[in-house]
């Protein structure tokens, strides 16, 4: 019993540290390959990686990521984004797809 209760306290402490929110894109510092982006009211910066993942609509782009590339097309206090971050580090990125119109 007390491994089982062990290895549930256990998954929830994991899943607690993998946080995904709506954030709203602010500046991209290319130096430090750090992003901020705002979160309700507050401001965080989270690293980015060649290993974070991107997913545009539903389609999920293959590769290195590109974050001076990738954030230069985002405009400041407008572009949305749902990032999944763990321990400081930006894991996945979503972007919902735009819908093209049917004429």
């Amino acid at each position: 019993m007390r491994k089982f209760a062990l290895a549930v306290a256990s998954l929830f402490t994991l899943v607690g540290f993998t946080l995904a929110a709506e954030v709203v894109f602010v500046k991209f510092d290319k130096e430090k390959n750090e992003v901020t982006v705002k979160e309700g009211d507050k401001e965080a910066t989270y690293k980015v990686s060649e290993d974070t993942k991107v997913t545009v609509g539903e389609k999920t782009k293959d590769g290195k990521f590109d974050g001076e590339k990738f954030f230069g097309k985002a405009k400041e206090g407008k572009s949305k984004f749902d990032f999944t971050v763990d321990g400081g580090k930006v894991t996945e990125i979503k972007v919902k797809g735009k819908k093209k119109d049917a004429n």
